[in-house]
This record gives C-alpha cells, structure tokens and sequence, in this order.
C-alpha cells in the first residue's frame, strides 16, 4: 500500500460544495494526528494565549487549575514566565476524584487556602480567581457556574469578601462546538464588567490580549478624538479594566470575541463593530470605511494604504514568480491569507489548514483563481507520509509549515503581539523579502 497525505485542490473542494467539504479536512471527523506542528493548536493552554494565559490577562487575578496531573502539566513552562509568579496554582484531581466527582466539593477550600498563602506572604490579595477546568469535567457534566457561586459564597466571613470566582474552559473536546473553549474564556474575561456611565470619547478593542502595536487603526481612533481607548492588556490595575464599562463602542477584532461583544451590549448597553483581520488592502479600506461611517468619525487611510501596496508591489518586482505553502499556526486565517497572495499574484501551492465550514467562502474564490492550490488538514493521521518533495514553494508562512517543509525559508508570522491592517500585510510582505533576501547571501 502507498502512503501518502491526503490532500483536496481548491476545485475539487469548490465542486463538493460548503454541504460536501471532506471529512478528511474536519477534524471533528476522525481521529487526530497530533503532530510538532498542531501542539499548541490541540492543546487550548499549550502555548500562546491559550486559555490559560487568557484568563490570567484580567488584572490581578489568579489562577487555580483542577485537573489531573497529565493536563496540568503542560503548564509549566508558562508558570516559569517571571510575569506569572504566584499566579498560577493546582488543584490535582486523583483517581478517585475522576469517578466520583468530590474534587468539585475542595475548590473552595483551596481558594482559601491559594488566598491565605498570598496573604501570608505579604502578596496583594487577587480580585478574581480564575477556576481552569478540563475535558474530565465536560465529560462529568459539571455545572461550573454553579461551582463558582458556592465557592465565592465560601469566602464571605473570611476576610476574601467581595473577590470574584469564574469558570475558565479547557475543553478540547468543545473546540469545534457553539462555544470552543476561546470563545467562552473571552466572555468570561468580560463578564466581570458591570453597568457604567458611558463616555462619548471611549472606546474598547477587543478580541486579542496582547495590545495592538504600531497599527494605524491607533491613530485614527486617537485623530478622531477618541480620549480612551481600551485594551484589556494594557489595563495595569482591576478598577482600570472595570473602566471598559463605560466605552461608547467596542472594536471586535476577532471573531472568537463575537459572543462576548454581543453580551457585552446586551448588559452593558455597549454596542459592537467587527473588523476582520485581513491581507486584501482593498478589503481593508472597505472596512476603514465602514468603521467612519457608523462611528461618525473621519479617517483617511489613503498614506498608509499606498505604504503597504508600495511594499507588496517590492516583493513582486524582486519575486516575481514566488509561491508560498501556508499554514494556520499564524496570525492570520490561513485561507484568506493564501486568497489575498494569489489576489496580489503570487502563488500559493499548499495550505494546511482544517477547513471550517465558515472558510468556505475563502476557499470558492481561490478555486477561481488558482484551482490547483492543495489544501491539507494539520490533523488528518495521514498527515504522517506528508512529503515536501511534492512541493513547489520557495518560502512558507506559519510554524506548522516550517514543520512540514524545514529546508524553505520560512517566516512563523505567530508573535503574541498580533499584526492589524495595512501595518499587518506591510511587516508581513517586508519579512518575507528580508527572509529571501538572507536565503540567498
């Protein structure tokens, strides 16, 4: 029998149509190759903002994870980060505990006692504490919520009235459910705010924890008069991140952020935009647009607009035939990423990506224009045979594919500080020549 990765073209997946994409590309279809390249990805606190980091980015706050050892452990290289000293603590469940559930009946316990030892150790007493729990309890069916009420009721009479006790998911199990785990630690993080006077000239962005840098999607906000504008992780104190309370209009930059922002306006009367994160400059002068129009503010991009076409436009002259294979362990969606590149007129040979049904859309336009463009799933077990000798790339995007194809410059493009905009597609295209560039010398 030959081995080879299973892989589907752009055609053949535009003619199976949304209803029809092949379960080869769905993870939730079968079984799971965990391979270098898909770590962080299977793993919701393996590494970057998984939801780990994710709740910890509420100021002063704690965490106490419940899990057995197994999942617990992968937290320790984060715990080793001098910014999460005496943030991160563990509750680990024993056999026992897996069969009848009685580590649920310890938690408030060991929040006091997680509180006593930071007291005691002349540490500031946290606001909130941040529960992380794991698949065990989604396959017991625990009420969290309810979990997270008892132990907050546990605290008063015991001087740590008034902090806060909230769920955080690590469900892998759920990561392709109406609420995967990213998306419930965001309105978690949110839900923490309470009803406050609006200020006309504030606003929030929301979605990313690590704060926008350098992007011009600043400098609007600020020459349109915008006084406050509010990251949750540029917020130092508690009370400063209670001040997101009071902005006029939340900035949703990532889709996983939907469902908190629309909490957010139902609760707090805050109502929400959503830019996508894209590297079309056209699509993201559209949506520049549409910002000043509904925000009522003027914004002029036609500078920075013309600084990221000049830098695509360099990259095309000195490349004029480059291919890239990309990969979704990247600050970017795989797939209109490759779309934009082939837009630009570049190739782009391969994706690994797994193919939700709501990337469809990315998927029909590439096939348009370039109908060969094989698309791989990171998780699909024959991903094993996968072999770079097939490939016609000479630079690839994302640590995953840097994984699959090691000889080929690549650029991982997956820092913690996440690209926006033409900022975005500008750094992005001048990393790319820097990395041919230094291939070549």
């Amino acid at each position: 029998m030959k081995h080879e990765a299973v892989f589907f073209t752009a055609e053949e997946i535009l003619k199976r149509g949304k209803a029809g994409i092949p379960d080869e590309l769905l993870s939730g279809k079968n079984l799971v190759y965990s391979s270098p390249a898909t770590l962080a990805y299977n793993s919701p606190g393996a590494e970057g903002f998984g939801v780990k980091r994710a709740g910890l980015s509420v100021p002063e706050s704690v965490m106490l994870i419940v899990a057995p050892g197994c999942c617990g452990r992968n937290t320790s290289l984060i715990s080793s980060m001098p910014e999460y000293k005496n943030r991160f603590f563990y509750l680990e469940m024993s056999e026992p505990d897996l069969v009848t559930g009685r580590h649920l009946n310890k938690i408030p316990d060991a929040i006091k006692e997680v509180l006593a030892f930071l007291k005691d150790n002349g540490k500031k007493i946290p606001k909130v504490v941040m529960i992380c729990i794991t698949c065990v309890d989604a396959l017991l069916g625990t009420d969290m919520d309810r979990v997270c009420r008892k132990a907050e009721d546990a605290l008063t009479g015991g001087g740590f009235e008034g902090v806060k006790v909230r769920p955080c998911y690590m469900y892998a199990l759920t990561r392709e459910g109406r609420r995967p785990p990213m998306v419930h630690v965001r309105q978690t993080i949110y839900s923490l705010l309470e009803p406050m006077e609006k200020d006309p000239r504030s606003v929030n962005i929301i979605g990313g924890f690590a704060p926008l840098e350098n992007t011009e999607l600043i400098t609007y906000l600020k020459s349109a008069g915008i006084r406050n504008i509010r990251q949750i992780s540029t917020c130092k104190t508690y009370e400063e991140f209670l001040q997101m309370a009071s902005a006029n209009f939340n900035i949703v930059i990532d889709p996983e952020a939907r469902a908190a922002a629309e909490d957010m306006n139902k609760n707090l009367n805050i109502p929400y935009i959503e830019l996508t994160r894209v590297y079309s400059t056209d699509k993201i002068s559209s949506q520049y647009k549409a910002l000043a129009s509904v925000a009522g503010i003027d914004i002029t991009d036609s500078e920075e607009k013309a600084e990221a076409d000049e830098a695509v436009n360099k990259l095309k002259a000195a490349y004029p035939d480059l291919t890239f294979n990309i990969g979704e362990c990247t600050n970017a969606n795989a797939f209109e990423l490759a779309l934009s590149l082939v837009r630009m007129g570049f190739k782009v040979d391969e994706i690994y990506a797994t193919l939700a049904p709501e990337n469809f859309v990315y998927v029909k336009n590439l096939a348009m224009l370039s109908p060969d463009t094989k698309i791989f799933c990171n998780m699909e077990p024959t991903m094993l045979y996968y072999k770079i000798s097939s490939s016609k790339a000479q630079v690839t995007v994302g640590k995953d594919a840097k994984f699959y194809c090691p000889d080929i410059p690549n650029i991982a493009w997956n820092q913690d500080t996440r690209p926006f905009g033409y900022q975005g597609v500008r750094d992005l295209m001048n990393k790319v020549f820097e990395a041919l560039k230094e291939a070549e010398a």
